[in-house]
């Protein structure tokens, strides 16, 4: 009974946190979509589906953020995969590497990419000298912008994820793959993969989460004319005032992230 109630204690302050900082706003976001005018209502979600406008905002926001995620794992397996083969002094330079543009602010970072991707900036002024692009060739305002900002600001999340479950599986395991005839990639396919899965899918699961709900990289790089739906709930509160319609979209948010990850879950859950 006493380890029953240190074990309480210990859960309580991060419990009474969780509450008062995600619980309670959920709850409250929750009210405010269903109610109206005359008591409890569907009209603010029949809004959102009346109109093609808003739900194809939110097939481009599931869309980028499945084109992100999918980048993302496919540049940081193989940086991770390296990090956690190679020395501890050298792993712990590329750790500090990979690191050091989380200690420098998204809105720096995305116009550091505004400036590389703009009219006048590094790419397209190369592309026209080459005579690949005409005059007026511009990355900025496009998805392709919106996706090379993302990858970039997520990396360090899938890259930190894949390397605490590679660093833990045994080298030993490769090297007798190697032994009995595989090839490098098939001791990577057979061996390596599978038991590196979960670390693989939590990153996946967390750099989706925050590609679908970021705001501030999307709206720079993607201007008003490329929408997604954080944006869209913003503007509903700052500009229209909206709130009951912001609260709907937030939820209709969240429903579609769950409709994504819930089948990844069971059948990465199916495979162990």
């Amino acid at each position: 009974m006493t380890a029953r109630r240190e074990t309480l204690l210990l859960f309580a302050p991060g419990l009474a946190l969780l509450a008062l900082g995600f619980l309670l706003p959920i709850l409250r976001m929750l009210m405010l979509s269903v109610v109206g005018p005359d008591g409890i209502t569907a009209v603010h979600f029949a809004r959102f589906f009346q109109d093609s406008y808003y739900p194809s905002i939110l097939w481009r926001t599931v869309r980028l953020s499945l084109i992100i995620t999918v980048l993302t794992a496919a540049i940081g397996f193989p940086l991770a995969y390296i990090m956690s083969r190679v020395g501890l002094r050298l792993r712990l330079w590329l750790v500090v590497m990979v690191i050091l543009p989380l200690m420098t602010s998204v809105v720096v970072r995305t116009f550091g990419w505004m400036v590389l991707l703009g009219r006048s900036g590094p790419i397209a002024s190369t592309l026209r000298d080459h005579g690949l692009v005409g005059r007026g060739f511009s990355l900025m305002h496009t998805e392709t912008a919106i996706v090379l900002g993302m990858v970039q600001v997520l990396l360090p999340f899938m890259v930190l994820t894949l390397l605490g479950s590679l660093a833990r599986l045994d080298p030993r395991l490769e090297e007798a793959a190697r032994t009995m005839g595989c090839s490098f990639l098939q001791s990577f396919r057979h061996v390596v993969l599978p038991l590196s899965l979960p670390g693989l899918v939590a990153g996946s699961l967390l750099v989706f989460t925050l590609s679908a709900s970021s705001f501030v990289t999307p709206s720079l790089l993607g201007g008003a004319r490329i929408e997604v739906l954080a944006a869209s709930i913003y503007k509903s509160v700052t500009q229209t005032l909206d709130w009951n319609f912001a609260a709907a979209q937030a939820v209709i948010l969240f429903a579609g992230v769950a409709l994504v990850l819930i089948p990844y879950l069971r059948l990465t859950a199916r495979h162990g």
